[in-house]
This record gives C-alpha cells, sequence and structure tokens, in this order.
C-alpha cells in the first residue's frame, strides 16, 4: 500500500469513527488533507484560482471543528471528501497526465 492510499484509507476509516477522535486530532487530519490536496495539485499542474474550491471549504471545516462551530456530520462530510480528491489526484499521477491550463486570449 502506498502512503497515498494508505491516507485515504485513514480518512475514511477515521470518517466512520469519529467518536473515537477529539476536535484536536479531527482538525490535524483536514488541515493534512489540505496540505495534500494542495501538493498534489501542484504536481499535477492544477492552479489555485478564483471560484469556488472545496479544498478552502475542507479548510474552513478543520479550522472551525476546535470551536465547536462544525458538526460530526460535517467533520465527516469533510474527510470523505477529501479522501475522494486525494483518490481522484492519486489516479491523475499514477497516470503520468499532464494537465495544461490555457489562458483565454483577450
Amino acid at each position: 500500500m502506498t502512503p497515498t492510499t494508505s491516507f485515504i484509507s485513514e480518512l475514511v476509516r477515521d470518517a466512520n469513527r469519529l467518536d473515537r477522535l477529539d476536535a484536536y486530532q479531527k482538525r490535524r487530519l483536514l488541515e493534512r488533507a489540505v496540505t495534500i490536496i494542495r501538493d498534489m495539485r501542484q504536481t499535477i499542474g492544477i492552479p489555485s484560482g478564483p471560484g469556488r474550491d472545496y479544498v478552502v471549504d475542507i479548510h474552513t471545516v478543520a479550522l472551525s471543528i476546535e470551536r465547536g462551530w462544525r458538526s460530526d456530520d460535517d467533520v465527516r462530510s469533510a474527510l470523505l471528501q477529501a479522501a475522494g480528491m486525494i483518490r481522484d489526484l492519486h489516479i491523475v499521477l499514477d497516470s503520468k497526465t499532464g494537465i495544461r491550463i490555457a489562458k483565454p486570449t483577450g
């Protein structure tokens, strides 16, 4: 099992056992996921840009956990979304597919 697939498994497993994690552990897990997603996107060539970005939503959930502003359902959803994003990015990286974003001509 690669480190990436191992982390995906950890995200899914912990999403199903949130009652065993404290707020700090939940936050750190989501922050690790955000970092991995951003690193993978950069490796692939996906730029950060305007518009809605689910990685920002995941990071927002992570930052609000310890304040008690998020329910376990919110955290579970963020963990599973992060796992799905990492899985998809891992597939793209494994396929050695390159992504080029063309700039519109004026």
